[in-house]
C-alpha cells in the first residue's frame, strides 16, 4: 500500500484500520491474454504510464468514472486506481461486478 493510501486509514479505530487495510490488499485478475495500459488518469485521453503484462493482478484502492471502454468484461466508464496516479479500465479487470467494488476516489 502506498504512503498516500496509508493516510486514508489514519484517524480510525485500530480494528477498523486493520480491517480496511486487509480489504485494500485484495487483488483482482486482469483479463487473460491481455496486456493492459495503465494511464495517469481515468480515461483514454490520459498518458500511458506503463503496461501490465499478461496474467497481471491489481489491487484497487478506489474507483472513479471516466471514459467508457469496451473490454472482455463488458463496457464500463469505471476506472480503477491501482497506485498513485495510475488507473486501468475496469472493463479489463475481473472484479465479479458491473458496478463499483471499492469506494469512489476523492
Amino acid at each position: 500500500m502506498s504512503v498516500d493510501h496509508v493516510g486514508e486509514l489514519e484517524g480510525r479505530a485500530e480494528g477498523e484500520a486493520v480491517t480496511m487495510a486487509a480489504s485494500a490488499l485484495r487483488s483482482y485478475a486482469v483479463a487473460p491474454g491481455v496486456r493492459v495500459n495503465v494511464r495517469s488518469g481515468p480515461g483514454t485521453g490520459y498518458a500511458i504510464v506503463r503496461v501490465l503484462p499478461e496474467g497481471a493482478r491489481v489491487t484497487i484502492f478506489c474507483q472513479r468514472p471516466g471514459t467508457t471502454v469496451a473490454g472482455p468484461y463488458g463496457s464500463s466508464n469505471i476506472w480503477d486506481n491501482i497506485d498513485d496516479g495510475e488507473y486501468v479500465a475496469d472493463a479489463y479487470v475481473n472484479t465479479g461486478s458491473d458496478g463499483y467494488v471499492r469506494p469512489r476516489c476523492s
